[in-house]
């Protein structure tokens, strides 16, 4: 086998190669966030829009007024949701890998959450090389 091509799942960076690139997403005076059936759909237009391949999804509603927690399984490693309606938060974490643009699926989770702030931390996860 090609040794290069076992390795497309990695991440490339400035002469440095990484396992994984992770985005931690926090959204500030958002909208929607006890709705499981919306993040749900919210989740599964991310991982279309980071062009990942979906292996499972599992979304989780607290009671009636409480957050939404949501995890969205893929080939390339994950995204995650976790919601605060009572302060009007959410905590978002996409981590991939290979060809992903993780990047991307951050105006489609705007659009649905609608936060009047965000702040956003990219890590390079696992430094191979």
């Amino acid at each position: 086998m090609n040794e290069q091509k076992d390795l497309d799942f990695l991440i490339r960076k400035d002469g440095q190669t990484f396992a994984g690139i992770h985005l931690l997403i926090d959204f500030y005076q958002a909208s929607n966030l006890t709705d499981k059936h919306l993040i749900e759909e919210a989740l599964e237009n991310a991982a279309s829009a980071v062009n990942a391949k979906k292996i499972d999804i599992c979304v989780h509603k607290f009671s009636q007024n409480h957050g939404v927690s949501g995890v969205i399984t893929l080939a390339e490693s994950h995204i995650s949701i976790h919601t605060w309606p009572e302060i009007f938060f959410a905590a978002i974490d996409v981590f991939t890998c290979g060809k992903c643009k993780p990047h991307s699926c951050i105006d489609i989770l705007k659009n649905y959450l609608e936060p009047s702030r965000i702040e956003i931390v990219e890590r390079y996860r696992g430094l191979i090389a």
